[in-house]
């Protein structure tokens, strides 16, 4: 059985190492030890913090093994995208031009720097070991943020995105980033986003990114295939996201020119679909009839715990049968609550 809970300073070690498996350009984890170190001192501090508005906190989330100790995913959430700042993206929008001389009208494709993910909350950070994607912990893993902002949604927006890694090459190139960044950065791809550490909130975006609307048809076509496409790392969480109900299409990452899905606390299933049971002891007898895979998570926010059930049917029951092990992983007894979605 594996567990998802908050990060530990405990854990640096073995994030160091997760980190170094993702690909150049796809920025899933700080890279170097010190990043990672103060993403999971900022990461203890929000937990233990008292908060009525969402601010400058962010939450990071590990996937565990109890019985080996070992950790093989990650997931986060930030409180606000632009916490330290304003956060920029395109905007995908449709502009109209129009010739009476001529008889002639028709649209025009073009991409807008925007600041309005800013006050949005951010999911961030997913990665998940291999031997683990198939399984429903995957989902578990992904989900986990949203189960804690339906149990604390004062800590967080009514409004959520998740930006995803883009199309590069093997060396980490991006061509949408080669036919309009690199024009106003001077600087390659990776250079850039190691220059500006992977965030989308500095002042420099804005002293050197175009102010004025990008004509899409103006762009390579390489640059305008790329455009909104996800890097085979980001499918299955595009997957998982997509199946919650976020949804694409209105904004893309300036950079890279990935998708950025986005959507309502009330247009995602963990938020419209979770119930809070009783927590009652399994008997030793085995399951009859079918079975589905619930996230059950406890509800002490600097203690989260959630695992993977198969169960029959919540829907219109008042407890969850949980044995003795896994109230043991989510540190709960009899009698306690716990907040249930089906995935």
């Amino acid at each position: 059985m594996y567990v998802v809970r908050p990060v530990e300073a405990g854990d640096i070690a073995a994030l160091e190492t997760l980190a170094a498996v993702t690909m150049p350009g796809v920025h899933t984890l700080p890279k170097t030890r010190d990043k990672i170190e103060q993403a999971v001192e900022r990461s203890i501090a929000s937990f233990a913090a008292q908060v009525d508005i969402p601010s400058e906190e962010s939450y990071l989330f590990v996937l565990e093994s109890p019985a080996e100790r070992k950790i093989v995913g990650t997931a986060a959430i930030f409180a606000t995208a632009g916490s330290n700042g304003t956060y920029f993206s395109f905007r995908n929008d449709v502009i109209q031009q129009v010739s009476r001389d001529l008889n002639i009208c028709h649209n025009v494709h073009a991409l807008t720097l925007c600041s309005e993910l800013t006050a949005y909350s951010q999911l961030s950070s997913f990665y998940i070991d291999e031997a683990v994607q198939s399984r429903p912990e995957a989902a578990l893993l992904s989900r986990s943020r949203l189960l804690f902002a339906v149990q604390q949604p004062q800590r967080f927006g009514d409004r959520f995105f998740v930006p995803l890694a883009g199309v590069t090459d093997d060396a980490g190139g991006s061509p949408f980033w080669d036919a309009l960044g690199r024009k106003f950065f001077k600087m390659d791809f990776l250079d850039a986003e190691r220059v500006i550490g992977g965030a989308r909130n500095r002042t420099l975006i804005v002293e050197l990114m175009p102010h004025y609307p990008v004509y899409v048809p103006l762009l390579p076509g390489d640059a305008q295939a790329a455009m909104g496409q996800i890097h085979p790392s980001g499918e299955l969480a595009f997957d998982l996201l997509t199946a919650e109900g976020f949804e694409a299409d209105e904004y893309i990452d300036i950079f890279d020119g990935g998708p950025i899905l986005q959507a309502h606390k009330h247009a995602l299933r963990t938020f419209t679909s979770s119930q809070t049971l009783r927590v009652r002891t399994a008997d030793d007898q085995p399951v009859e009839g079918a079975t589905v895979n619930y996230a059950i998570a406890n509800s002490a926010a600097p203690a989260f715990r959630a695992v993977t059930l198969a169960c029959p049917e919540l829907e219109g029951c008042e407890a969850v049968a949980l044995s003795p092990e896994v109230q043991d992983i989510l540190r709960v007894a009899d009698g306690d609550s716990v907040t249930c979605v089906r995935i």
